[in-house]
């Protein structure tokens, strides 16, 4: 019997259980596939045997460790927010720790906005400034509620929730506004429901679908894109994409579990560029949160943060180079 410390969050099992159903990689289910299995792993056993060789247009520039597994973080500003079992950690870009304070176990993600750090769990929001003080908390709107990501805009909260298989619109204090509702219909198998939000438009992953949809702030749909498949610009396995940002040119950046991989999207949905693959990120089969500020690129999983930036002399040779958006991703360095 394990010990209630040993225990995993339902999140947690359904996260990696997913994975490892998109990645083709849940072993005992024949002879033969325990067989193979073994067998690539002894062939190769940094990077996933479907994972090609790829020339990115983005180099690791930086990483840091945090002491525990993340569970997930987020930018205010210049500095960033990490959760890692029962705390929140605060360091700067080069992974300085500035401050850290303890919060309740569970949670399930992070949102920032005017230097407010919202705690996202699984009924309830829980404010707190950059010292540690709570400043606010509110319940779920409904009991059945189970929420999985949030993104804060400078006036409302955005939230997904897998058990309602809605978005839930709040105001920045706690009020609840209203339901959206996906007109396709949300699909979650696991808990892969990411969102963000940017200029007046929210983004969500429709993860069964393998489509992002996006809706106006007051709840309108505008549309999808997306479909399945292992190619750069389709989402593979059973439910990707997981997590979701976005670039203030309004780029959508897109990230994946089974064979992790980060790829970047306009805002309308047309395919740009397969950005990092799973050799570049780190390697494993759960999908790297991400976050951009500016010209960097973080990407965190197990217990790393690492800083990815637009490398121009290899990046000529890739799709990256020929996008017409004005990007600030791509204002990077030469190595």
């Amino acid at each position: 019997m394990k010990s209630q410390k040993e225990k995993i969050s339902r999140k947690k099992f359904l996260q990696v259980v997913g994975s490892a159903v998109a990645g083709g990689s849940i072993v005992g289910v024949s002879g033969v596939l325990l067989h193979k299995n073994s067998m690539r792993s002894k062939e190769n056993t940094n990077a996933p045997a479907n994972v090609k060789k790829m020339t990115s247009p983005y180099k690791l520039v930086s990483s840091f460790s945090v002491p525990k597994h993340i569970e997930a973080f987020e930018l205010l500003g210049k500095e960033l927010i990490v959760a890692a079992s029962g705390n929140i950690f605060i360091y700067n870009q080069h992974g300085t720790l500035l401050n850290n304070f303890t919060i309740k176990n569970n949670l399930r993600d992070i949102g920032v906005s005017n230097a407010r750090i919202y705690l996202l769990f699984p009924s309830h929001i829980e404010v707190y400034d950059i010292n540690g003080n709570q400043l606010h908390a509110w319940e779920a709107c409904s009991e059945l509620s189970d929420y999985c990501s949030i993104a804060v805009d400078n006036d409302f909260v955005f939230v997904t929730d897998v058990a309602s298989k809605n978005i839930c619109k709040y105001t920045t204090d706690g009020n609840f506004k209203k339901f959206i509702q996906s007109p396709n219909g949300f699909v979650i198998p696991s808990y892969s429901f990411g969102i963000t939000c940017a200029n007046g438009t929210v983004y969500c992953s429709n993860s069964g679908r393998h489509q992002v949809e996006s809706y106006s702030f007051d709840g309108e749909y505008l549309g999808s894109f997306g479909k399945a498949g292992g190619a750069a610009g389709m989402f593979c396995g059973c439910c990707n994409p997981v997590h979701l940002a976005y670039t203030s040119a309004g780029e959508i950046i897109t990230s994946e579990k089974g064979n992790p991989r980060v790829s970047c999207y306009s805002a309308d949905g047309k395919f740009r560029s397969l950005l990092l693959n799973s050799q570049d990120l780190g390697g494993g089969n759960t999908a790297y949160n991400i976050k951009i500020s500016k010209n960097k690129l973080f990407a965190a999983g197990k217990n790393m943060i690492s800083t990815f930036q637009y490398n121009m002399s290899p990046a000529t040779k890739t799709a990256c180079s020929n996008c017409d958006a004005d990007c600030p991703l791509r204002k990077g360095i030469t190595i």
